[in-house]
């Protein structure tokens, strides 16, 4: 009896161990990713500063030879110019989106003040639904009755 309740509760703490590390939620989790590309592309270059920091101490207790220290120092800051020359670019790129959505905007404010052209027939009355020369019902010339 007293061998049975100690398997039942090795077997259920196991259970309650190990189910978390095996549930659905978790499995594709881990640290989340940023949206952005310029979020992404900060979080990089925090992680690339933090390292510039971290062989800068590491040097200076002298646990790393200087060779080393300078090939990697080298390669840290050109990865880091990289980063900040990418983010630049990013953020020029958003710029010129904004500035293309202000134009866009303009010209639909535009648009709408212009006269609405009907393409109705004369002779059947059908609404032809796009710009064109002749009706779409009974092939009769149209002449718009609006004019842009």
């Amino acid at each position: 009896m007293l061998l049975t309740l100690a398997v039942l509760i090795a077997v259920s703490m196991a259970v309650y161990i190990v189910f978390p590390l095996l549930s659905v939620e978790t499995a594709g989790g881990g640290l989340p990713t940023d949206v952005t590309v310029l979020g992404d592309l900060k979080r990089r270059r925090l992680v690339v500063y933090d390292n510039l920091q971290d062989l800068e101490f590491e040097f200076q207790s002298g646990k790393i030879a200087r060779e080393d220290y300078e090939s990697l120092r080298t390669n840290y800051l050109g990865e880091a110019a990289g980063l900040m020359a990418a983010s630049q670019e990013a953020e020029l790129l958003k710029q010129d989106d904004a500035v293309v959505e202000r134009e866009i905007a303009a010209r639909r404010v535009q648009r709408s003040k212009l006269p609405k052209v009907e393409y109705t027939c004369s002779a059947c009355g059908y609404e032809n639904p796009l710009p064109v020369k002749f009706c779409g019902e009974c092939g009769a010339r149209l002449a718009p009755t609006g004019k842009k």
